[in-house]
């Protein structure tokens, strides 16, 4: 039955997108180029709608049950709304963080929260009445950090597509159906999408696809990885880690240069593998590779000791921090770790 919705899901993303298309460019959901953006014609962006829309056919179709059913649709209603309202008149950040806002509200008075974690050595760590806040917050950050990295052909729809596989797959290992049944749903739909979104794309996701995506993401990473120990809440970071990692470098880029945490620039990842000399395709496929090697290491950090865990994160931090330094997503000056590393090895 999963498979078959997968594939329904898929099908009926196929068929909505084009309709979509057609939308987009009547009532002028479109992207215009500028400066900031890879793209060099006018391009329709409302494509989100077409995956929304495929998700509600795999929701009608396998019929998911349990009492967060209901503040989750109701809750991508809002993100959808706000998204489309963006992809049509480009609301400001303030509209828009008032609508992520009121879609995690509503999650998290539907019942979806991180109530505590269970710290080796230390015990069980209750959060009270942060865990309302903390919820809210990731599934905030999240959501803006898909939105984030949609600045490529295929490249959010691509990256969620990997993240969702790998939550869906440990989701199936744990036994945790809901989150299967959402997991696949999503899948299929953002897969259909992708066949018109993979460079050169005939449509863009648009705000409707990037918030909605990385809202169903949050809620889905937080509903598969909750209530555990402090190991396994680190999973979902790891599975998110492009995003994540793109949205923190961002910050620090900001700070360093003295700009505003809201400012827009041409440095993210993608910019950044352009510069280097890679291709649109070659540099979309690198971030797929990457986001792949997330999705591994978070299985089998899954899996692993405490200390097995420990050596996987450093790894992982390491390896993030050298990358980061070597293709300037920082800035071409920011290289403390290299400059260290180089140190050491003229001491020798």
């Amino acid at each position: 039955m999963v498979y078959l919705t997968l594939l329904i899901c898929f099908i009926a993303s196929i068929i909505m997108t084009p309709l979509v298309k057609k939308l987009a460019i009547k009532i002028g959901a479109v992207d215009k180029p500028n400066n900031r953006k890879v793209h060099q014609r006018i391009m329709p962006r409302l494509g989100g709608l077409a995956i929304y829309i495929s998700f509600l056919v795999g929701v009608l179709f396998l019929r998911p049950e349990g009492e967060l059913v209901i503040p989750i649709l109701i809750g991508s209603l809002i993100i959808i709304v706000t998204g489309v309202l963006d992809d049509m008149m480009e609301l400001s950040a303030k509209f828009k963080l008032l609508g992520q806002l009121a879609a995690a509200a509503t999650v998290v008075i539907g019942g979806v929260s991180v109530e505590y974690i269970n710290v080796p050595f230390v015990g069980q760590i209750e959060f009270g009445i942060f865990s309302i806040p903390l919820t809210i917050l990731w599934i905030v950050g999240i959501t803006n950090a898909i939105n984030l990295i949609d600045g490529l052909d295929g490249l959010a729809a691509g990256v969620s597509s990997i993240a969702l596989i790998t939550i869906s797959g440990m989701a199936i290992l744990k036994g945790d159906l809901f989150v299967v049944s959402f997991g696949i749903i999503l899948l299929g739909s953002t897969l259909g999408f992708l066949v018109y979104n993979f460079h050169p794309a005939k449509i863009f996701m648009g705000d409707t696809g990037a918030l909605f995506l990385g809202f169903m993401i949050a809620v889905l990473s937080l509903l598969g990885f909750k209530n555990v120990t402090v190991i396994s809440l680190i999973v979902p970071v790891i599975i998110l880690g492009v995003p994540i990692s793109d949205t923190f470098f961002a910050i620090i880029r900001r700070i360093v240069n003295k700009q505003p945490l809201s400012a827009p620039d041409k440095s993210h990842l993608h910019h950044c593998l352009l510069r280097f000399g890679y291709s649109h395709r070659q540099t979309v496929l690198i971030i797929y590779a990457m986001a792949a090697m997330f999705g591994l290491a978070a299985v089998i950090f899954s899996q692993s000791t405490m200390w097995g865990s420990l050596v996987v994160i450093t790894v992982l931090i390491v390896g993030i921090e050298l990358f980061a330094e070597l293709i300037g997503l920082v800035g071409s000056e920011y290289k403390p770790l290299l400059k260290r590393m180089a140190n050491v090895k003229n001491r020798i």
